[in-house]
């Protein structure tokens, strides 16, 4: 009776009743309750938010624990996720399990603290159990993260952090484990705070008096240091380590940590080492050649504040002591080959100074003219005059420009052959999103299985689908067919139709309705390419095809007008109607450029006697592809494009494919977008292939994004555009303008792939992107510095010609906001990076002639950045000098 007791306080939710029944029962008795508590459980789970759930949750919760009888079992139930928004409190924890073996509840605790710390187990309940077990505190993320979160946010206890530090019986093992682990310190480090009670102070007190073991201490911070990590965590152990306020005995002991860190640690961690190391330095303390390793790793560092820093530190040693020119002279050498030009002149000058000296060995000077050759073109004809080095312009290297491989289209590979190999491809379809060319030969091995053994298919792919949401729908989520009614979601909508969670109704909706998804930029290439889909998930139920006719031959989307005709004429011979969409779908595939090849296809499409082979034979014949007429079109900063109307993609096309072909306005299609999740964007390209611009045109506008608004991932797109088939007019171009002004580094660093591939395509409009970017930095879209990054970035490839190419046409625009009186006009920031850039590139190709406005910008007083590289880029240009 006392277990019918026990289930029906727990069903009231009378938690304290519950936790009464359980005493003195004995562990049969206790296991007895198990299944009626497990079948509770169940139907809380279909009602799990209600009101009787949320009040039976918590005894539930508690009396589950206390009747299993095995601490796997006991800690898998506390842990459960079902149970994790309503749980027991830990004091009734304890208080159920209290009677247990010590050594039963050390298992439990030291089960539950390996837990991930997302599952969320109570600190108050983990150190309960080690308390009452009397066991080895358990060192896992969830322990030490729940131990800091304790001693930092429990103020209600009253007392400062070091006070209640002070009392933790187990202090020096906790802190010693926050250095260990790699998760928890991103985690507690907003606990650390700053000021007179922090975490810091609280920490370098303990250490003073001798609590924790200062030196342990100190090594643990330099250890952790050098292992390196995110920043956010290098700040942590940066500041504990100032606060413990190193003694220059101290500091100096741990010189090769600080080299180390100063070469090679984030910007923060290095300026904070090799500012110890300059104060060694400076007292000499640290020897020339320790300097010299130090001068080796900060000099190829991007920071330009350290590298300038090291240089001073390098020229101040120099001038104190003489002799050390020796080994210090080849270190300031390495400076030689560093990317800025600007801090190779700075080097080149501390050399100058100082190698006239006595005190400089014979050998120092080859080693400088080996490290000369490394020179930018412009400063090296510096360094010939200075070192003597005829060697160096004796034989000058024609520029030779390095662009990637064309990429060259990939036929793709058949369909998979059999179910088991087919699952195996949608599972990593699923996983990784795959590319066009993964994405169109797993569909078509869908329907070919579907077609030949569904039951098969099905089987074989329950393993691969059993984790998606809508296999086992949880009441929470939207109904499945209510999800796919919205989109189709890549191949999940053909996978929920072949595991029966869709129903007939619900895709014949779709096929005859279309997209009820908003009228966005996008919503033209979406509404095609779900249109497809769609389509074959109800063939599947209701005729399904043998095969898809719109597979493309390549990766690129393209379809051979060859295979398209063979396709159609199996489709005759197996009496199969075509699916509307897919036949319209190959149609903008199939590939007429060649047209030899495409007038013989029609012939044999036309003798096939169908109407997909009448409808396929004239549009073979029929000239093409057009591209839309376009005009520009300003809004706020942005440069954008509008496209007229495309009547080929009109008439007997479905209506799903006739937005393509309609007119694109760049104030009226301004709806929500519902197209937040880019997955889908990669395969838009292959909608319409050998017509790049209707894409280009209608993702412009979140490129211009990345650009105007730091939007993130945008520019992903660009890469894939470059690749594709088709005419790079103005739309593509004004998007890789876009691009290359982006605010995040990843999305600039695709607009570099794509303008590279573009280059060695031939496709490249040096001229029209040049122009774009001009305009767009004069109207603020596109800030001169991020450019100069970009533009940086392919000009170090080995494409200086192609770069030189593009600037040459930017600069005037800019330069011509000069005044020609130097005591007027601002320029714009950046600007002077740009010119740098562009004096490299001139320098190294050997470009000659006259850019427009530059000899004004060359000739205003002062020696900023701007009017320094302007004069260095018209000497260059004047000169000629070829790298």
């Amino acid at each position: 009776m006392s277990g019918e007791a026990l289930v029906r306080a727990v069903r009231a939710g009378q938690t304290v009743e519950a936790a009464g029944h359980l005493d003195g029962m004995t562990d049969a008795e206790r296991r007895t309750c198990l299944p009626a508590l497990k079948e509770l459980r169940k139907e809380l789970r279909t009602a799990q938010w209600s009101e009787s759930s949320r009040k039976a949750y918590p005894a539930l919760h508690a009396a589950g624990a206390a009747c299993h009888t095995g601490a796997a079992g006991a800690a898998t139930w506390i842990a459960s996720a079902d149970m994790r928004w309503s749980q027991a409190s830990p004091g009734v924890f304890l208080r159920v399990l209290g009677d247990r073996e010590p050594a039963w509840l050390g298992d439990v605790a030291h089960r539950l603290a390996e837990r991930p710390v997302t599952s969320r187990i109570s600190y108050a309940l983990l150190s309960g159990l080690v308390q009452l077990s009397g066991c080895e505190v358990p060192i896992t993320d969830a322990y030490v993260e729940g131990w800091f979160e304790h001693i930092g946010s429990t103020w209600h206890r009253g007392g400062t952090v070091v006070e209640r530090l002070r009392q933790e019986p187990h202090l020096a093992r906790m802190i010693a484990a926050l250095f260990d682990s790699l998760d928890v310190t991103s985690r507690v480090a907003w606990l650390f705070g700053d000021g007179p009670g922090s975490w810091y102070n609280a920490l370098a007190e303990l250490a003073g008096e001798g609590t924790l073991d200062r030196e342990v201490l100190v090594d643990a911070c330099v250890a952790r240091l050098l292992r390196g990590g995110a920043p956010a965590d290098q700040r942590v152990f940066l500041k504990l380590l100032t606060c413990l306020d190193l003694s220059r005995d101290e500091e100096r002991e741990r010189s090769a940590d600080w080299i180390a860190l100063a070469s090679q640690a984030t910007s923060t961690v290095a300026w904070h080492a090799q500012s110890v190391l300059a104060s060694l330095a400076l007292a000499d303390e640290l020897t020339p050649r320790q300097l010299a390793e130090m001068s080796s790793g900060v000099l190829f560092r991007t920071e330009k504040k350290l590298v300038r820093a090291q240089l001073v530190l390098l020229g101040r040693t120099l001038r104190r002591d003489p002799s050390t020119a020796g080994e210090l002279l080849p270190a300031v050498a390495q400076a030689f080959g560093h990317e800025d030009t600007e801090v190779q002149e700075r080097a080149l000058k501390l050399v100058e100074r100082h190698v006239a000296g006595p005190d400089v060995p014979e050998g120092v000077r080859e080693q400088l003219v080996k490290k000369a050759a490394e020179l930018s073109p412009g400063v090296r004809i510096h360094a010939e005059r200075l070192l003597g080095a005829e060697a160096l312009s004796a034989a000058p290297v024609i520029h030779v420009e390095v662009l990637p491989p064309v990429p060259e289209r990939a036929r793709l590979a058949p369909a998979p052959a059999s179910a088991a190999e087919l699952a195996e491809e949608v599972g990593a379809l699923l996983a990784s999103g795959g590319d066009v060319a993964a994405f169109e030969r797993t569909l078509d091995g869908l329907v070919r299985q579907a077609y030949d053994d569904r039951d098969g298919l099905v089987e074989a792919l329950r393993p691969v689908v059993a984790r998606r949401w809508w296999i086992d729908a949880d009441p929470h989520y939207p109904n499945v067919d209510t999800y796919f009614r919205e989109a189709p979601y890549g191949l999940e909508v053909v996978l929920a139709t072949l595991l029966g969670h869709v129903r007939t109704d619900t895709l014949h909706a779709a096929v005859q309705q279309g997209t009820t998804r908003g009228g966005c930029r996008h919503a033209a290439l979406s509404r095609a390419f779900d249109a497809r889909l769609w389509e074959v998930a109800h063939r599947i139920l209701v005729e399904p095809l043998p095969f898809l006719l719109a597979t493309p031959t390549w990766g690129t989307g393209l379809l051979e007008p060859e295979e398209l005709v063979a396709r159609l004429s199996a489709y005759r011979r197996l009496d199969t109607r075509p699916g509307t969409a897919d036949f319209a779908q190959s149609l903008l595939r199939v590939r007429r450029d060649d047209r030899a090849t495409a007038e013989a296809a029609a012939g044999r499409a036309r003798a096939l006697g169908t109407p997909e082979g009448y409808r396929l034979a004239q549009w073979l014949t029929a000239e093409g592809p057009d591209l839309p007429l376009s005009r520009r079109r300003t809004s706020g900063v942005r440069i954008l494009l509008e496209l007229g109307e495309l009547e080929e993609l009109q008439g007997q096309f479905p209506s799903e494919f006739r937005g393509l072909g309609r007119p694109l306005s760049v104030f009226k299609d301004r709806w929500y977008c519902p197209h937040w999740d880019q997955s889908d964007r990669q395969h838009w390209s292959a909608v319409a292939p050998g017509r790049r611009e209707l894409v280009a045109a209608r993702v412009l506008d979140d490129l211009s994004s990345v650009a105007v608004d730091d939007s993130r991932r945008g520019a992903a797109i660009l890469p894939l555009l470059a690749e594709a088939d088709g005419e790079a007019g103005e739309a593509l171009h004004l998007c890789l303008a876009y691009g290359l002004g982006a605010r995040h580094t990843e999305d600039r660093l695709s607009a570099v792939d794509a303008l590279l591939v573009l280059a060695a395509r031939g496709q490249l409009d040096a001229g029209r992107l040049g122009g774009d970017l001009g305009q767009l930095v004069r109207r603020g879209a596109v800030k001169p510095l991020r450019l100069a990054e970009s533009i940086r970035t392919a000009a170090a490839t080995g494409a200086y010609a192609t770069v030189w190419s593009v600037l040459r046409e930017t600069l005037p625009i800019l330069l011509a906001d000069l005044s020609t009186d130097a005591t007027i006009g601002t320029p714009a920031r950046g600007l002077g990076d740009l010119l740098a850039v562009a004096a490299d590139c001139a320098e190294r190709t050997g470009a000659r002639g006259d850019v427009a406005h530059l000899a004004q910008a060359a000739g205003r007083r002062g020696s900023s950045k701007l009017v320094t590289q302007a004069r260095r880029l018209r000497t260059a240009l004047s000169q000629g000098v070829a790298a």
